[in-house]
């Protein structure tokens, strides 16, 4: 188990890019890295530089996600039938902690890693309180009955500036959700261009 401790836009300065889609990100207001000399930094990366940013971004945007954990989804993704990197994005969407938060049960995936961490989440009727758990198609994900009322769950349910993604199938009367298939790159609502073949060519080198 593990948090993310750093102050989470500064990941967003350092990329460039508003990671999360947050309206209150840095990256709105200057788009360039930390520091008096951010606005100079824009020399011609290398590939490795490329590939390990690509690696940061990914890992970033879950938000608890270490190095060794995600190295570990690498090794499974490359295990699996089919492009490795797709395989990435599927097992990285089937975390509960990110169906949780494609579910529009909670705001952000960050609170979403808290939610499930405390509790408040049951899969197929057992309390399941690990982030990283691996969600199978057709699982029955609910917000426990005791939690529904939480002012972080009525609130992320009625957030207009995202929706859930075709992928999952939610009840928010029930507060019942369940991934009906593995999504493809293509179909996950990244707020900016995750690129999962340059993080399988970082760790292949």
């Amino acid at each position: 188990m593990s948090k993310r401790v750093q102050a989470k836009h500064k990941l967003d300065r350092r990329m460039g890019q508003n990671i999360w889609g947050r309206p209150k990100s840095p990256v709105n207001r200057r788009e360039y890295g930390p520091g008096q000399h951010g606005q100079r930094r824009k020399g011609k990366m290398s590939d490795f530089g490329t590939q390990l940013r690509a690696k940061q971004k990914l890992k970033g945007y879950y938000g608890n996600i270490t190095e060794k954990q995600f190295r570990r989804y690498y090794a499974e993704a490359i295990r699996l039938r089919g492009d490795s990197g797709e395989n990435l994005i599927g097992l990285l969407e089937r975390r509960l902690d990110a169906v949780v938060y494609r579910s529009k049960f909670v705001a952000t995936p960050f609170a979403a890693r808290q939610f499930v961490n405390h509790g408040h989440v049951k899969v197929n009727g057992r309390r399941v309180n690990i982030p990283s758990y691996q969600v199978k198609v057709g699982d029955l994900i609910e917000v426990k009955e005791a939690s529904r009322q939480l002012e972080i769950v009525v609130v992320a349910s009625q957030l207009a500036e995202r929706d859930v993604p075709d992928y999952i199938e939610v009840d928010h009367q029930k507060m019942t959700a369940r991934v009906t298939r593995i999504p493809g790159l293509s179909e996950v609502p990244y707020p900016v261009q995750m690129e999962p073949n340059l993080v399988v060519e970082f760790y292949s080198r």
